[in-house]
């Protein structure tokens, strides 16, 4: 049996258990999302139910709504618990805590008692709590199972069983434990699952621990999130952690959240974006709980604007105003890629996802957006200018929506203006402006066939074997050109050039202009405020490295090529290389006379062979 969300629309809050539907309205509900709208129906009574719902679709509201006459019946609060009455069941600490501080809220005017029972924390204060009496269980497959074996927890009285985002739960390798755990718990009961997607094992699982199921769609599984921009911003090969901060930075999120496959890869990011100037935190499974919580409580105070985290360690987090979702890796399936995207475009608010994809694995990423059915914008990553011209648009706009001096800012202002003059103020106050944001990364942009169609082997080996250059900067006039002894043959690139330049001239990256790389060496522009000191420091013996040369170009921006002279031979010289030509069947130093000899064979003796003299 299917129901529709479209069902039973008319007076939701009048099919809702009245303990919560109060506590629906303290919050400020106007209306239910349509998983939660969809638990209204009184059509499926008590029957377990398999729900697919969006992550970020309101699901623990709704399974509240949907257990609350299991547990309460008739009655408006809850009898003392000698035994636990319901048990919802996360895949991770962070949404088991989050499952208990929603329910916390939506059970309040019934007087809940809820227990928490997660990894990572003490045992002995979930014992107690256990003890003490407790309606409602919210733990981690892992650690109930310790207590079910430790006598801890007795699920004698279960009436209503959840497993929340199911599908994570098996992809984690927690379904022996699930089944270890439902098997303590009484037949007679109802067991609702919810998952984003129902694929092969969900079904399986469903068949296993439930009766009868009616299942839930509340979208139909072609439509993509309305609320969640996707992005594929594809990059260079060597140029994606380059890409991931200037996607930070060409953005006016309070909040982003950036997913890695690997606790290293969490590590390596977050300190480099913490050396850039970024407010960061990270979340992988090696942290202890305490660690995670102050991260996440970082991010929700906006002490952190940045945080990075592995798929494990996000599953199920609620951040608010998290409206920039980054996968620094690509997705490696559609569940992956719809669970992490699901963390922003939550209960109507609007998000962006980005994937920062390498060339090489364009073909990978567009598999897995067709496989979750989703479709996404192809763009470049942002640039120096376009990060720039973004700082440049909030500090006028900070300057314009600025209140008027009152009495006691009036009179140092005029005294401001009188000795500094508007300009000179105008020019200090951009100048620290300009230095409160992180610099943006160079990034060599992508041939404008990458980004509209992929190119065959051959057009793309063609483009690779192409000079790199850096184009121009607008608002460099005037550039003196300069040259370095590095070029082509010389596997010359930009990226490790520029530094290069920078080192030796004692210069930023944005005194540098444009740089042609041709076959022999590079030249080079360097902005005209900046050349004459940059001509200085090259002088010096000490500023590049051996046998590099940094000298100022010709008139025409360059200079010839310096030819080698052991290179200049004449050309009847004998190559070093040249091996003796001889005829088929001979060898160097053989005369070719006797039939033996002709093969270079040694020859052979009738008889006994001549002793060795002693």
């Amino acid at each position: 049996m299917t129901l529709s969300a479209d069902q039973n629309r008319t007076s939701p809050f009048a099919a809702i258990h009245p303990a919560l539907a109060s506590a629906l309205t303290a919050k400020g509900y106007s209306q239910l999302t349509p998983v939660q709208l969809a638990m209204t129906s009184g059509d499926h009574g008590e029957a377990d139910l398999l729900v697919s719902a969006q992550t970020g679709s309101g699901k623990t509201v709704a399974f509240g709504i949907a257990i609350a006459s299991t547990l309460l019946g008739s009655a408006e609060r809850f009898d003392a618990a000698a035994a636990p009455l319901g048990l919802i069941i996360a895949p991770t600490r962070e949404l088991a805590i989050q499952v208990q501080r929603e329910l916390d809220w939506l059970y309040a005017a019934a007087q809940v008692k809820i227990a928490t029972c997660v990894g990572g924390m003490d045992m002995r204060n979930e014992r107690r709590a256990l003890g003490r009496g407790a309606h409602l269980v919210v733990g981690t497959p892992g650690r109930l199972r310790d207590h079910i074996t430790r006598g801890a927890l007795d699920l004698s009285a279960i009436r209503a069983v959840v497993l929340d985002e199911a599908d994570e739960m098996l992809d984690l390798g927690f379904r022996d434990d699930l089944e270890f755990i439902l098997g303590a718990a009484p037949q007679e009961r109802r067991t609702l699952l919810f998952s984003a997607t129902v694929r092969r094992g969900i079904a399986e699982l469903a068949r296993t621990v439930q009766t009868d199921a009616v299942r839930i769609e509340t979208t139909a599984s072609t439509e993509q999130h309305a609320d969640i921009e996707y992005q594929l911003m594809l990059v260079r090969r060597d140029e994606r952690e380059h890409a991931i901060i200037n996607a930070l930075l060409d953005t006016d999120s309070t909040s982003a959240l950036v997913f890695c496959h690997t606790r290293e890869a969490v590590r390596h990011l977050t300190a480099r974006l913490a050396n850039r100037g970024f407010s960061v935190v990270s979340l992988s499974g090696e942290m202890a709980q305490s660690e995670r919580s102050n991260a996440l409580q970082s991010m929700r105070d906006g002490r952190a604007r940045v945080c990075v985290a592995t798929d494990v360690a996000a599953r199920g987090i609620d951040l608010p105003n998290l409206d920039l979702v980054v996968h620094a890796d690509v997705p490696s399936n559609p569940e992956t890629l719809l669970h992490r995207s699901g963390r922003t475009g939550r209960a109507g608010r609007k998000g962006v996802c980005v994937l920062i994809v390498p060339e090489h694995r364009r073909g990978a990423a567009h598999r897995v957006l067709a496989m979750a059915k989703l479709t996404a914008t192809v763009r470049a990553a942002p640039g120096i200018a376009d990060i720039e011209a973004r700082y440049r648009r909030r500090i006028l706009d900070a300057a314009a929506s600025a209140a008027e001096p009152d009495e006691t800012e009036a009179e140092f202002v005029a005294e401001l203006l009188e000795r500094a003059g508007p300009e000179r103020i105008a020019a200090a106050f951009l100048r620290q402006q300009m230095a409160a944001h992180p610099v943006p990364e160079e990034l060599w942009p992508l041939p404008p066939e990458a980004l509209r169609d992929k190119r065959s082997a051959r057009d793309r080996k063609a483009g690779e074997d192409q000079p790199r250059v850096r184009e121009p900067r607008p608002d460099m006039q005037g550039g003196v050109w300069f040259t370095i002894s590095l070029g082509r043959k010389h596997r010359a690139d930009p990226k490790f050039l520029l530094p290069m330049i920078c080192n030796a001239g004692g210069v930023t990256k944005r005194d540098v202009g444009a740089i042609r790389i041709d076959p022999a060496e590079t030249r080079f522009e360097i902005s005209a405020d900046k050349a004459e000191s940059f001509a200085e420091r090259i002088s010096q013996p000490e500023s590049v490295e051996k046998g590099i040369i940094i000298a100022p170009a010709g008139e025409a921006g360059g200079r010839p090529r310096q030819e080698n002279p052991r290179d200049s031979k004449p050309r009847d010289a004998k190559p070093r290389d040249a091996k003796p030509k001889f005829k088929k069947g001979g060898k160097p130093g053989y005369k070719q006379k006797g039939p033996a000899t002709d093969r270079g064979e040694k020859p052979k003796y009738k008889g006994k062979k001549p002793k060795r003299p002693a």
